[in-house]
C-alpha cells in the first residue's frame, strides 16, 4: 500500500515546493492536485461533494503546482485528481502532461474525469450531454500524440491532420491514466481506456467489488489485471481505515491534510505520517 497526501492549495496555502519536499522527506508516495479552470458564480448542478467547499473556486492551477514540486524533489509521485478532460484541449493538455513527466524524469499519474459541474463545463467548452464520450475522445488523441512521431485524429470532438507533438512523456508509452467516477460503468472505461481506477468516498466493501470486477474485465480484454491501479482519494489517515482498504484490494490511499494554510500545513504531514510510518517509503 502506498500513501499519497492532497491539499486544497490556494493562493493563501503554504508553498507547494515546501510541501512536496517535506512529504518526499517523510517517504510520502505521491502529491496529488485537484483543479477547476474557473467556478461559475451561479450553479443549478448537484455536487458530489454535497455543499461545495469554500476552497474550490480559490484553487491554483494543477499542473504548474505539480511543476513546482518537482523542481525540488525526486522520487515523488505527482498526481491529478482529478483532471476534467471535456473542459481542456487535448493537444495543448498532451504537450503540458508530456513536459510535466519529462521534466520530472516519469513521475507524473495522470487522474482523469469527465466532471460535475455542468456551467463550469459548458463556459470552458465541453459537451456536459456528451462528457464522457468527450472524454474517451480526448484521452485517444492524447495517446496518438504522446505515443507517435506523427499523428492525426479523425474523431466527433477532435478533428486534425497530421501533426508533431513534443516532448514525448519519459514513461512509455505514457503516464499511467486512472479514471475516476463511481458508476458501473467506470470499470469498462477503465479497462478500455486507463491503467486504473481513482475514486472518492467509497467503502473498502465497495473496494473489494471493484477489485474484482477490474480484474475480471481486465482478463476477458486481454490485459494483465495485477496492472490495474486502485487509488482512493480522500482517505482519512487512519491506521484502521487504511488496513481496511489494503485488505480490500487497494493499492494507494490519498489522505487529505486538514490544512494547507502556514506550518499548521507542516504539522498535519508530518502528524499524518507518525501514524502511518508502517507505510511510508524509506
Amino acid at each position: 500500500m502506498k500513501i499519497g497526501f492532497s491539499a486544497n492549495v490556494t493562493s493563501e496555502s503554504v508553498d507547494v515546493a515546501v510541501l512536496a519536499k517535506r512529504a518526499e522527506e517523510l517517504g510520502y508516495d505521491s502529491f496529488w492536485m485537484g483543479e477547476h479552470p474557473v467556478f461559475p458564480v451561479n450553479s443549478n448542478s448537484w455536487s458530489p461533494y454535497g455543499d461545495i467547499p469554500p476552497f474550490m473556486p480559490h484553487m491554483v492551477d494543477a499542473l504548474v503546482s505539480l511543476a513546482r514540486a518537482s523542481g525540488v524533489t525526486h522520487k515523488l509521485k505527482l498526481g491529478t485528481a482529478i483532471f476534467n478532460l471535456p473542459e481542456h484541449n487535448p493537444l495543448r493538455l498532451a504537450k503540458e502532461v508530456a513536459t510535466l513527466d519529462h521534466f520530472s524524469g516519469g513521475r507524473v499519474v495522470f487522474g482523469i474525469g469527465a466532471g460535475w459541474l455542468r456551467e463550469e463545463t459548458e463556459i470552458m467548452g465541453g459537451d456536459f450531454q456528451h462528457r464522457w464520450a468527450q472524454t474517451r475522445e480526448a484521452v485517444l488523441v492524447m495517446k496518438e500524440l504522446w505515443t507517435k512521431e506523427e499523428a492525426e485524429f479523425h474523431g466527433r470532438f477532435y478533428d486534425f491532420p497530421l501533426v508533431r507533438s513534443y516532448p514525448k512523456p519519459s514513461q512509455v508509452p505514457h503516464p499511467p491514466i486512472l479514471l475516476g467516477g463511481n458508476t458501473p460503468n467506470v470499470f469498462k472505461r477503465t479497462v478500455a481506456l486507463g491503467d486504473g481506477w481513482i475514486p472518492t468516498r467509497v467503502s473498502p466493501e465497495q473496494i473489494r467489488v471493484g477489485r474484482a470486477t477490474l480484474n475480471e474485465l481486465a482478463g476477458a480484454a486481454g490485459r494483465d489485471p495485477h496492472g490495474m491501479d486502485i487509488t482512493i482519494f480522500g482517505v482519512p489517515g487512519e491506521v484502521d481505515v487504511i488496513s481496511a482498504y489494503e485488505e480490500a484490494g487497494a493499492d494507494r490511499v490519498i489522505v487529505r491534510l486538514p490544512t494547507s494554510v502556514g506550518e499548521a500545513a507542516l504539522e498535519g504531514l508530518e502528524s499524518i505520517a507518525g501514524q502511518l510510518r508502517p507505510w511510508l517509503l524509506p
